[in-house]
């Protein structure tokens, strides 16, 4: 068995706050009504996809931090957040735009807002169920369902694409958020089990 090198450690632990990562996944929620209100006063341009882009593209850059300065049970909470703002707010404009119909995106609303209740239940009963891979390419899906809907040449000339992008959005939502609330009780026996 090898020795840990300091260099190994995590230059954050579980219950940190302040960490390179959150900021960054604070700024994203931050600008995300930046993002929603180019949706909601202009038509499609490329100006608005380049903004949704850039937020969107900044999960990677909390993630990469996340992994490199250790991993903490705010950033757990505050990274999904982040993503359901982004995706609700844009899905939400493109209803209001009549871009979307109002009911796939209701289906993602209800199991993104169900998710995050039961993760703020378990977080203060101190049990931490972070994202899975396949809740990230759910998250891929529903925010490149909003960036078709964005793109002025598609919205003119084959908005079929948004649309069936949108649909297969909520299939992942529906499946993922079946998966998630099964593998989140079985971490949560044994969380509690360590705990005991």
């Amino acid at each position: 068995m090898t020795e840990e090198h300091d260099d190994d450690r995590p230059t954050y632990g579980p219950s940190a706050l302040a960490t390179p990562a959150n900021l960054v996944t604070v700024a994203r929620i931050l600008a995300t009504p930046v993002f929603v209100l180019l949706i909601a006063t202009n038509e499609p341009s490329w100006l608005t996809f380049a903004v949704g882009f850039a937020i969107g593209m900044s999960d990677f850059a909390d993630g990469w931090l996340a992994r490199r300065q250790g991993a903490t049970r705010s950033g757990a909470f505050l990274d999904p957040l982040a993503d359901k703002v982004l995706v609700l707010g844009g899905m939400s404009a493109l209803v209001a735009n009549e871009q979307f119909h109002w009911l796939p995106v209701a289906i993602i609303a209800v199991r993104e807002l169900a998710i995050s209740g039961y993760r703020s239940q378990a977080g203060r009963r101190g049990i931490t169920v972070p994202a899975t891979k396949a809740a990230k390419w759910k998250t891929f899906v529903q925010l490149w369902a909003i960036g078709f809907g964005v793109i002025p040449p598609i919205v003119k000339s084959a908005h079929w694409i948004a649309t069936g992008t949108l649909w297969l959005a909520v299939l992942l939502t529906v499946q993922t958020g079946v998966a998630y609330l099964v593998g989140a009780r079985k971490i949560a026996r044994t969380q509690l089990d360590n705990d005991a």
